[in-house]
């Protein structure tokens, strides 16, 4: 009961203080309701967020996903994973701020698979080769081989495409055969042991018969070479088989107006062919200075065929090249010893015992000279080499037959290799950035091999190559000394080069100046 003094002092108040109470516990209940959907809101936030892979499903369950066609229809399980991953990714972001109060009972399930993919059921769950088990990996694996592949052909064949770093022992494992019967194979003999050097994206295929056992292996290296095992229960037989591949002339020629390189391509030669026909005239022509618009060039290289296709290019036949208004010839010819080289018309060697540049295709930057500005010192100082500008880590190249005398630091020149060759030659290589493993004191090296790599350490403005020619420890300018004279055929052979090489010459002598590429079948590879 309230006080009457109460009543008295606050009679106009009361009325006031009740509707405030009113208002105060609506207010506080309006609050707990607030307070209620606001934890559920952060609830079901924090249950998508936490339910990350289920977060392709979830979209699907709460927004439409977009029509996709027929063509553009997943080809499997995996791929349609994908594309709801893919569509899922942009949509949840849009979907997490506007999240409704209640969690959704409907989840989109994954799509079943296709039931007309290849079977991969032989290559679960491999069992791993034991260290009794001959294992065999395949080696670096080519572009556009990734996943294992079985494949069952007609007839009791089945097919498989080795994969990167999978063994024999474990191909053979996935086909239930035994790890005893793989040693028996490779142990058989000399040409059964090459089964071991298997390489991805080649095929190996087995043969069993109506009792499940294996009667014949196949391995197919490539298009053209395989390996046929026969296994019966006394033997093993072992074959290598290669098809017939057509050998077919073509020819290219271009005059130059661009670069060797631009007007070659033009004409239809590879980067390769390009680089053979460089080496070939290398020892008469400086590529890297003395190529000049007008020059112009034949040549007439083999083709491989296989059912039609071609396969690949085969070696330079026959070439000329016209330089600054004199033409060089060279023929491919096979000796009785059965070395392969080029000669010209007269039966002498396109190799001498120097080539006239150590980089290919790089340019002169500073000539052989007795009196020059040297760009670092700045002070006149003779220049007893020359100078070829090009990119670091160029290969870098013995300019002829030799063995290492020397390999360090050499003042100035930085990293320094000198080669001593026959008698009274040598050649020195500086400013590399590092060197070939090949390179070391005392180890003999051929013509053509790498040595080191084009750097800028010692007293260096730029990445090039110093190059020095001595003879007898006299320096020589390497772009004009008269190098050593060709070997020759010996006399006896003479009859049969020119009777061999007259057709090549024939046909390189055909091409006209503005043929840019024809083909002509010659003969098939036996």
């Amino acid at each position: 009961m309230i006080p009457d003094y109460k009543l008295a002092g606050n009679s106009r108040r009361a009325p006031r203080q009740g509707r405030l109470r009113i208002l105060v516990v609506a207010g506080l209940l309006a609050g707990t309701v607030s307070m209620v959907k606001f934890w559920d809101l952060g609830s079901l936030v924090a249950d998508v967020q936490a339910a990350a892979p289920e977060a392709a499903q979830l979209q699907v369950a709460l927004l439409p996903l977009p029509s996709i066609s027929a063509d553009d229809q997943p080809e499997s399980a995996l791929d349609t994973e994908s594309a709801t991953e893919a569509v899922a990714t942009p949509m949840i972001a849009q979907l997490t701020p506007s999240i409704p109060p209640t969690k959704p009972t409907a989840i989109a399930q994954p799509a079943p698979p296709d039931p007309a993919a290849p079977s991969l059921s032989l290559l679960a769950n491999l069992p791993a080769a034991t260290a009794d088990s001959p294992i065999f990996e395949a080696e670096s694996m080519p572009s556009g081989v990734s996943e294992p592949e079985v494949v069952e052909v007609p007839g009791n064949w089945v097919e498989h495409r080795i994969a990167k770093g999978e063994s024999l022992a474990r191909i053979f494992a996935a086909q239930g055969l035994d790890a005893s019967l793989l040693h028996r194979i490779v142990s058989s003999g000399k040409e059964a042991k090459s089964l071991a050097r298997i390489r991805p994206g080649q095929t190996i295929r087995f043969l069993f018969d109506e009792n499940a056992e294996l009667t014949r292996l196949e391995l197919h290296r490539n298009r053209v070479e395989s390996l046929r095992v026969g296994i019966t229960d006394d033997d093993i037989s072992v074959e290598q088989i290669s098809k017939a591949v057509e050998r077919r002339a073509a020819s290219a020629a271009a005059v130059i107006q661009v670069s060797l390189f631009a007007d070659a391509q033009k004409a239809g030669l590879s980067d390769g062919q390009i680089m053979d026909l460089a080496s070939i005239f290398g020892w008469d022509i400086d590529f890297a200075l003395e190529i000049r618009a007008g020059d112009q060039f034949r040549v007439l290289f083999e083709e491989h065929y296989l059912d039609g296709e071609k396969l690949r290019n085969g070696p330079i036949l026959a070439a000329e090249f016209t330089n600054r208004g004199k033409t060089f010839r060279a023929v491919r010819y096979e000796d009785r010893n059965g070395e392969v080289g080029y000669y010209d018309d007269d039966g002498h060697s396109k190799r001498r015992a120097f080539i006239r540049t150590p980089i290919k295709f790089a340019r002169v930057s500073s000539r052989f000279n007795p009196k020059r500005w040297h760009p670092i010192l700045k002070r006149w100082r003779s220049h007893k080499g020359v100078d070829y500008a090009a990119p670091e880590g160029t290969p870098i190249r013995a300019s002829g037959d030799g063995r290492v005398s020397f390999r360090g630091t050499k003042g100035g020149y930085g990293r320094t290799v000198i080669l001593q060759h026959a008698g009274q030659y040598t050649t020195l290589y500086a400013h590399m950035s590092k060197y070939s493993k090949r390179a070391k004191v005392g180890a003999r090296v051929k013509q053509g091999q790498v040595i080191g790599y084009v750097g800028k350490s010692g007293l260096a403005s730029g990445p090039h190559l110093h190059y020095e020619f001595r003879v007898h420890g006299v320096h020589k300018d390497p772009l004009r000394v008269r190098l050593p004279k060709a070997l020759a055929l010996p006399k006896s052979e003479i009859a049969a080069f020119r009777e061999t090489t007259a057709p090549l010459l024939a046909q390189l002598d055909s091409i006209p100046a503005d043929t840019m590429v024809a083909s002509a079948v010659t003969q098939d590879s036996p």
